[in-house]
């Protein structure tokens, strides 16, 4: 059993400080959020991600997992800290680090005892050296420590399963014994450990979510090109994945990435890029292209309602992806964003993401189900591809809508099905009259 702290109940440091309890070992996780830190010892979590709650509750329970808003109790023992706080985007797009650097000092101010600190935020080239310069300089004596990145490759909706079976841990340190102490944490997952340097390491993050956010975009281009010629890009995608090359993963064409990860992660690399004096042609498009894919929706609804203002919108799905309740970079947000300033009164439902949208969002009207999102609206967007969405009773829709059209965000159904059934539909990227036509 080892003794770490977790620094951070928000997504990345609450699925950790799990995760390392559940493999045996005693987690105190700090949080300055008083009310979350006392809501998580009631068993509330802050955040809904399949099985965390259970997990939690159990390592609870069995004694090896705590929460406080001390540092003076997450450090007393600890072996390792995990900075797991927040990186969010700047004005030019560049990662605010005024957090880690709250967690930096706060950590060098309060330690008593030689600590690994291990960063998992998603943070700049370049921070680790940082992290350890702020310690440094703020000890108020010299202890001894080491800095190591590890970047976090967690999915929300998908987090428990990618923290135990995950697909390799990235250590970076000039510390190598540090490295080595803490692969020893990830041992028991039985995946591959990739050891290299600090920047490295941190680099390893920036440009796996910057390629994945670059084959979004790519397919989602692809389909407005199929749009326009007439072609399908569900069976082009598919058939572009059984080339080993290139694979199946990420070429589901659609409204484009949001979350918590790839819009910043893009962005701060392509600032990265330009401040050393470079021009990330690439990765500003993939950041065009996607911004695209939201107006697109946004225009499919103006052609086919013509005029905007005063129409009713229903939305099914106001999350970023299903499985959770993030709104940050909701493509469903955005585009609800382009229709209200058009003068469109929207409605929605989601399963989970409702609280938090109404936070944010007080002229979306929540409803109870889909089907009340349906009554008298001029038309349908399917934003969020929720299980729940796919057994819906159509004809039941058809006769609330007061115009049967649907936009599907998400290629959920089957575009003859629908037009059959009588409904006006666009998927995305699937050609409506085999002539490239609307």
């Amino acid at each position: 059993m080892k003794e770490i702290c977790v620094v951070g109940t928000g997504y990345v440091g609450l699925v950790n400080a799990m995760g390392f309890s559940e493999l045996g070992n005693n987690v105190v996780t700090v949080d300055i959020d008083a009310q979350k830190v006392e809501a998580l010892k009631n068993g509330v979590m802050p955040i809904y991600e399949p099985g965390l709650e259970e997990l939690v509750e159990r390592n609870v329970r069995a004694g090896r997992l705590h929460f406080t808003t001390s540092y003076e109790e997450g450090l007393k023992n600890a072996e390792f800290v995990f900075i797991c706080v927040g990186t969010p985007e700047g004005v030019d797009g560049e990662a605010d680090l005024k957090y880690v650097r709250a967690a930096a000092e706060t950590i060098a101010k309060t330690m008593k005892n030689p600590l690994i600190v291990i960063n998992k935020s998603t943070v700049p080239v370049g921070t680790g050296d940082w992290v350890a310069d702020i310690i440094r300089n703020t000890q108020p004596k010299p202890i001894d420590f080491s800095v190591v990145s590890c970047p976090e490759f967690l999915r929300e909706g998908a987090a428990v399963n990618d923290f135990m079976h995950p697909d390799r841990t990235v250590l970076g340190s000039l510390n190598k014994s540090a490295s080595e102490a803490v692969a020893q944490l990830y041992l028991p997952l039985r995946a591959p450990i990739v050891m290299t340097d600090l920047r490295t390491a941190e680099m390893i993050k920036y440009a796996s979510n910057a390629f994945l956010a670059t084959r979004i975009s790519f397919i989602n281009e692809i389909s407005i090109i199929c749009e326009k010629l007439g072609a399908d890009v569900i069976e082009v995608a598919q058939g572009m994945g059984f080339d080993k090359r290139i694979g199946h993963h990420f070429l589901q064409a659609g409204v484009g990435y949001g979350g918590s990860c790839f819009p910043k992660d893009v962005s701060a690399l392509s600032y990265m890029a330009q401040t050393h004096g470079m021009h990330p042609q690439l990765l500003n498009a993939v950041m065009d292209i996607n911004q695209f894919q939201r107006r697109h929706v946004a225009l499919k609804l103006h052609d086919l309602l013509h005029d905007i203002a005063g129409k009713t919108v229903g939305f099914w799905g106001l999350a970023f992806k299903e499985n959770t309740d993030d709104i940050r970079e909701s493509p469903a947000l955005a585009i609800i964003e382009m229709l209200t300033e058009q003068g469109a009164k929207v409605r929605a439902y989601d399963p989970v993401a409702m609280p938090n949208t109404a936070k944010e969002y007080p002229q979306i009207v929540m409803c109870k189900n889909p089907y009340e999102v349906a009554e008298g609206a001029d038309a349908i967007v399917v934003a969020t591809p929720w299980n729940e969405f796919k057994q819906i009773d159509m004809e039941r829709v058809l006769k609330v809508l007061k115009q049967p059209i649907m936009v599907d965000g998400r290629n959920m159904y089957e575009p003859q099905k629908m037009r059959e059934m009588g409904f006006v539909y666009r998927a995305v990227g699937r050609g409506y009259n085999g002539e490239g036509g609307n």
